[in-house]
């Protein structure tokens, strides 16, 4: 008889097969646990996304078609919204412009045509279309006339901020319709529609677009209609969309063979209108990434010990030729400097893109123009108005200082040519003289040298710039600069 061990030894091959196993069904039970998170969650977005209970379909189909026609109180109210808005751009008035557009009943006819298109309503369809022409019409005629009577004819940055619709407009008006006609299918309204209104601003690109046709120019208009139009296509597009997701009763029955071609047709005219926009979106961002570059490329690498950077607004960005453009008072760079420069800008991101540098030897006549006009009529006269308090004070100090540093003044070899250098960026100046001078303490009666320059002559308009540039020339840390 065979005896049978009563502790018999285990297999080894059975504690890993139990391990394997426990493995499995430990990653079964997280998949379990995942699958169950994941279906809990779904519900609970979709339970708190969904505005099918709180949708009146009938109220929000009345309320779009009394917003249709422009007769009556809607012309008059157009007129004068558009009046509003007209003066506000002329004038440059933010507040004015939101006022106009919360007046404005420009909204009716575009959602309408969304709904018309959603609900196969054709009649309605119709209705908006025309309503919407005269809208434009009213529009554009009155925003023409009025500027073409004002006397302030210059198109300030409310104006100029319509003439270029981008990428950003698009998703502006998509997310604007959007929001519009959620809000308006409510059972209980609430005041999105005005914000909706000031969001996607559909009357400021109409008035634009009579200023372009009011002063004959034509970039103003066809850049401000396009604006106009992406709005309207996509503000009526989100309406569509929104109106067949929510299942509303179409008035007209269409064969799936038309339904589709009709949602070809829709996607095709917004792809069109899109593509525009698109591009220059995108050279709207490149320009912002190169103005970037440029500003990172000059604050590294033109800090020079014997120059001075007195311009570098002039630099501009195009998809094949940039530029950038710096002028430079002081010593010359040399060849080899510049060729340096040049070599940084890919580091930059600005492969392709032209170095001119301008410096103060060797400027002709048309330069030294160039240069006044830009420097001394935009920089400098900007900067004045910033210190003339600072100015007015000089007058009084000018009588005490001029006696006693006339004792003293010593000629420097370096004094003529800096002369010559203020001369070009300063056509009134009449004459600089530098020395050092004997300053007393009169409490501790410690004596110092102090380097002063005095300066006659008209237009020095930023004092701190150009006694950092002296000091630079001068090769001084402490430097008294004096204006009579």
């Amino acid at each position: 008889m065979q005896h049978t061990p009563s502790n018999p030894e285990v297999n080894p091959s059975e504690k890993p097969t139990d391990e394997s196993s426990n493995k499995q069904y430990s990653i079964k039970q997280l998949s379990r646990i995942l699958a169950k998170l994941i279906v809990e969650t779904r519900d609970f977005m979709l339970k708190v996304l969904d505005i099918r209970g709180e949708i009146d379909e009938e109220g929000t189909k009345q309320g779009i078609r009394k917003e249709i026609n422009f007769t009556g109180h809607n012309a008059w109210i157009l007129i004068f919204a558009i009046f509003l808005a007209s003066v506000g751009l002329n004038t440059n008035s933010t507040a004015v412009i939101i006022g106009a557009m919360l007046v404005s009943p420009l909204m009716g006819p575009i959602v309408g045509i969304g709904l018309a298109v959603g609900i196969n309503d054709f009649p309605m369809l119709k209705r908006s279309v025309k309503n919407l022409g005269i809208a434009v019409a009213i529009s554009v005629i009155t925003s023409a006339l009025y500027f073409a009577v004002t006397p302030l004819s210059e198109a300030q940055s409310e104006l100029l901020a319509r003439t270029q619709p981008t990428i950003f407009d698009v998703l502006i008006a998509t997310f604007g319709g959007l929001a519009g006609i959620v809000a308006g299918s409510r059972k209980e309204k609430s005041n999105v529609i005005p914000g909706v209104a000031i969001a996607t601003a559909l009357m400021p690109p109409l008035c634009t677009a009579g200023y372009g046709l009011g002063t004959g120019q034509w970039p103003f208009f066809l850049g401000a209609f396009y604006l106009f139009f992406i709005n309207s296509v996509f503000i009526s597009l989100s309406t569509f969309v929104v109106v067949r997701l929510l299942n509303f009763e179409k008035e007209h029955l269409v064969d799936p063979r038309s339904e589709r071609k009709v949602r070809i047709y829709i996607t095709a005219f917004a792809i069109i209108t899109l593509v525009p926009s698109v591009y220059l979106g995108w050279r709207v961002v490149q320009q912002a990434v190169f103005k970037t570059n440029v500003q990172r490329f000059l604050a590294e690498n033109t800090n020079f010990k014997e120059s001075y950077v007195i311009d570098s607004k002039s630099s501009y960005y195009n998809a094949d030729s940039s530029v950038i453009e710096i002028t430079l008072m002081g010593e010359g760079l040399k060849s080899e400097q510049m060729e340096a420069l040049k070599e940084k800008l890919p580091v930059y991101g600005l492969a392709g893109t032209s170095l001119i540098i301008r410096q103060s030897q060797g400027f002709n006549a048309e330069i030294e123009q160039e240069l006044n006009q830009k420097l001394r009529v935009g920089i400098i006269e900007d900067l004045y108005k910033r210190n003339e308090e600072l100015i007015k004070d000089k007058d009084k100090k000018i009588g005490l200082l001029e006696t006693e540093l006339a004792k003293y003044k010593r000629t420097d070899i370096r004094t003529p040519q800096i002369t010559k250098e203020l001369k070009v960026l300063y056509k009134n100046l009449e004459s600089f003289a530098y020395y050092d001078a004997i300053v007393a303490n009169a409490n501790t009666g410690k004596i110092d040298t102090i380097p002063t320059v005095i300066i006659r002559g008209t237009g020095f308009y930023n004092p701190q710039d150009l006694k950092q540039l002296l000091k630079v020339r001068l090769e001084k840390d402490t430097l008294q600069v004096i204006y009579y």
